[in-house]
This record gives C-alpha cells, sequence and structure tokens, in this order.
C-alpha cells in the first residue's frame, strides 16, 4: 500500500468516477467521514456516490448528502455497476473487505484503485493501493480533514464537510472524552467552529432524536439486563431479541449503550452482547490498560481500538454470555486490580 499522499496531485486532474464506501451498519464517524469526503471530491467535479453497505440509523439522516447514499442491500444492482465501473474506491472506517458484508466479493474484483483511510488495527494492507492507516487517530473523520489539509485544500472546507467531519469526530471521540482526544482534534474543531459551524444543532440531531421506546428499552436493559462482576471489574449487557421486538428496537438505537456500565465506579470494561437472530453481536469498552481489541480478537472473532471493539458469535446468546465468564475468569489478573 503506497502512501495516500501519492494521490494528492490527482485529485484536481480530470474526472473521474469515484465511490465511497464504509462498514456495515455505519455509525457516525462511519457516515461522517463518507459524506465529508463526498462534499470535498465534488469540488473538483469528480462523479461521486457514496455506497454503505447495509441501512443506518435514521438519526443520521440529517447529515448533508445522507439522502444520496445508496443502501447497497435495497440497490444491489445499481451498487455493483458502480462499483465495476470506478476509478477511485475510497475505503473508509474499515480496513479489511469482510467488514462491508455483501459487497466484498465486488470491492475484492473491482478494477478501480482501492484507496484507504482507516484508525483500526490490523489493516488488510494487500487489497489496498494507496491508503493511510493511523491508530493514533480518534477517527476517521479527524483522517478526512488531515487528508485534505494535507493536500492543500483547506480552503475548500465549507458547512457540509464541516457538519460531517464534526459528527464524525465527537461521536467517536464519546463527545470528547476518550483517551483517543488529542490537541490536534480540539484545533480541527476550532478551525471548524472558526469557519461557522453550528456545534449544538449537530448534537440536537444526534441525540435528541429518538423514540419514546429507545429510553424506556434503555430503562429496562440497564434494570434488568445488566450484571456487574465486581471482582473482575467487569459489566456484561445482554439483550434477547424479544428485547428487540418488544420495544421495535431500529437499526442505531443500541448506540452508545455499552458506555453505561463504564460510569459505575472501579468498572474497568463494559461489554455489550444483542442477539441479533442471525448472529450474537458484541461490543467492548474499557478504561485505562485493558485492551479489548486482543480480547475481541481472541473470544469473539473481532478486533478494533485499545479501548473500543467489537466481535460476534454465531453460538445461541446463552453460550455467548457463557464464553464471555468464561474468558474474563481467564483475564482475572488484568482485570481485577482496581480497589473498592
Amino acid at each position: 500500500m503506497q502512501p495516500i499522499s501519492n494521490i494528492f496531485s490527482e485529485l484536481s486532474e480530470g474526472t473521474k468516477k469515484v465511490v465511497i464506501t464504509m462498514h456495515q451498519k455505519p455509525d457516525g464517524d462511519a457516515m461522517g467521514s463518507t459524506l465529508g469526503l463526498f462534499h470535498f471530491l465534488i469540488q473538483f467535479n469528480h462523479s461521486v456516490t457514496v455506497i454503505s453497505p447495509t441501512n443506518w440509523a435514521s438519526f443520521l439522516d440529517w447529515m448533508p448528502g445522507a439522502k444520496n447514499v445508496l443502501d447497497f442491500e435495497h440497490n444491489e444492482s445499481d451498487s455493483n455497476k458502480l462499483i465495476e465501473e470506478a476509478d477511485w474506491i475510497f475505503c473508509l472506517d474499515f480496513n479489511t473487505l469482510s467488514r462491508t458484508k455483501n459487497m466484498e466479493t465486488a470491492l475484492l474484483n473491482a478494477k478501480g484503485t482501492r484507496i484507504l483511510i482507516d484508525h483500526h488495527q490490523q489493516p488488510q494492507t494487500e487489497v489496498f493501493s494507496f491508503g493511510v492507516s493511523d491508530t493514533t487517530k480518534s477517527s476517521t473523520a479527524e483522517m478526512v480533514y488531515d487528508f485534505i489539509c494535507n493536500a492543500g485544500y483547506q480552503d475548500k472546507l465549507n458547512d457540509s464537510i464541516a457538519q460531517c467531519l464534526y459528527a464524525g469526530v465527537m461521536t467517536d471521540t464519546g463527545s470528547f472524552r476518550f483517551p483517543s482526544t488529542s490537541y490536534h482534534v480540539h484545533l480541527m474543531v476550532a478551525e471548524l467552529l472558526k469557519r461557522g459551524l453550528n456545534q449544538s444543532i449537530i448534537h440536537q440531531n444526534l441525540f435528541d432524536n429518538f423514540s419514546e421506546n429507545r429510553l424506556r428499552f434503555i430503562g429496562n436493559t440497564l434494570l434488568n439486563r445488566m450484571e456487574v462482576f465486581y471482582e473482575y471489574n467487569t459489566a456484561l449487557i445482554a439483550i434477547t431479541q424479544q428485547d428487540l421486538y418488544k420495544y421495535d428496537i431500529k437499526t442505531g438505537d443500541t448506540e452508545g449503550l455499552v458506555n453505561y456500565p463504564l460510569s459505575i465506579e472501579g468498572i474497568k470494561m463494559a461489554a455489550i452482547i444483542i442477539d441479533r437472530g442471525e448472529e450474537r453481536k458484541c461490543s467492548f469498552r474499557s478504561k485505562g490498560s485493558f485492551d479489548v481489541n486482543s480480547f475481541a480478537r481472541k473470544y469473539f472473532n473481532g478486533g478494533g481500538h485499545y479501548n473500543a471493539a467489537g466481535g460476534f458469535s454465531k453460538d445461541t446468546l446463552e453460550k455467548v454470555i457463557a464464553d464471555f465468564k468464561i474468558a474474563i475468569k481467564e483475564n482475572k489478573n488484568e482485570l481485577s486490580t482496581y480497589q473498592f
């Protein structure tokens, strides 16, 4: 994989057919970074399309350009044609093609140049011609900002780009409270604010835009579905399919729920296991020195960041819960360092 700087000179040379894509079930950073890049590239008169492998949370629909994003699962024929004809394929906020679910084959067989912008660990570098992979970055949105500035086009940071990138970096840093929130992140935000960004509206769109059902679902979850293992400084939330149906939970409604147990004094790791029917989806968060990336890779077919990772299992919910309890026992020495 060659440095992404090698394509800077080509940004303004001719017009290209461009596809920008992200991981399945995109979050705020995935959607924000791809749409931010979209609003940048169209200023060069390139033909640009953003394709999501799956649907996304409705609370992301406010983003400029979101209404034009293609859902691969519902527009497979059109999406495949665009991917096949693309000169450039930007892959954002994921670093292995398997993270795009049913799009993987189309991306792998594409004749266009695949370009990576991502901040997760262990990238599949052999499938990308150009790219940047930096695990120290807070978000892919921050990296898109760097891409624009390093290419010498800071003057093209318009309001649409600012809104999208701010949403991405703000959500992936937990509203700027995670350790990945470097001074560079604050400099970036300061620059966007200087250019007129109204950040309070973005917070409202992202966090004050849910259904009553979701609030009741969260209450039920914290009361009845959370188990705390003080001997391991760990908390687990396990959500059944019945809960999802009962509260009419939509894509994105469980976003951020894994972070709630971390507010308990002494809790070093929090996990959530959700029964999605076809598989059990797992998310892990940690504080301090416990590496949930390695934990997810070892036990749950996953990975991610040092303090934030995910995984999955095809086993039953009961089996995955049992496996999790075994796993935290095996990591007791690392997890049990806090003294109450």
